[in-house]
């Protein structure tokens, strides 16, 4: 479970919709190919990007605020694509193509702009410094493609959801929890290699779909 802590720039929240389709994540593979089409691109884009933010951090310690907001949106699309289909299977509410907050739709992703980073981390956090992380979220996902989950243990965790909703006409609340508090994991080491922000992500399970920061706010 999520112990209060200080505020932490990186905030995940999902909300569990209901009721969903029984048989609709059978599908669900089909229904995002257009999404991973555009997303296939941007997460070129967004590597891209990071390498240019690193030389401006670099130099003067900033984080260009339009490379920043290109990448935010990368992150957020990605999170709202896998909440859909099969990072999360959370909701059946068909996600938008869009780099905004998009503050309706059920699963949200916030990273707070940090007004200064610091030019030595950014030598070293990003293939150093997050090695144990990057093992774990290896575990978690099997691998990071397009931003969403392909394998490892959230892809069995969400499985075994997938199979209680077909039967049961409802989501496992414990195994929702679990979930999301393993892609929030796995999002908070993403901005953190993504060089935007320096606060290292903690070794914690923050459970549930509320975000523990926005509960200290």
């Amino acid at each position: 479970m999520a112990t209060p802590t200080a505020y932490r720039p990186v905030r995940l929240t999902a909300v569990l919709e209901a009721p969903l389709s029984r048989w609709l994540w059978l599908v669900k593979w089909i229904l995002v190919i257009p999404h991973v089409v555009v997303l296939l691109f941007l997460w070129i884009a967004f590597v891209l990007v990071s390498v240019v933010a690193f030389f401006a951090i670099f130099i003067n310690e900033r984080y260009p605020r339009v490379l920043f907001d290109f990448n935010l949106g990368v992150l957020r699309w990605s999170w709202r694509v896998s909440y859909y289909a099969y990072g999360a299977l959370g909701t059946d509410r068909y996600p938008p193509f869009s780099l905004g907050q998009e503050p309706d739709y059920p699963a949200r992703l916030d990273v707070a702009y940090p007004e200064r980073l610091s030019r030595r981390l950014v030598l070293v956090k990003w293939w150093l410094l997050a090695i144990p992380h990057y093992l774990l979220v290896g575990v978690f996902t099997g691998g990071w493609h397009e931003g969403w989950s392909q394998t490892g243990l959230i892809g069995l965790l969400v499985l075994i959801s997938a199979v209680a909703l077909a039967f049961t006409a409802a989501y496992p609340r414990d195994l929702f929890d679990l979930v999301i508090g393993l892609n929030r994991w796995v999002f908070r080491v993403a901005a953190y290699a993504a060089l935007m922000t320096d606060e290292y992500p903690p070794f914690r399970l923050d459970m549930g779909g509320s975000d523990p920061s926005d509960v200290l706010r």
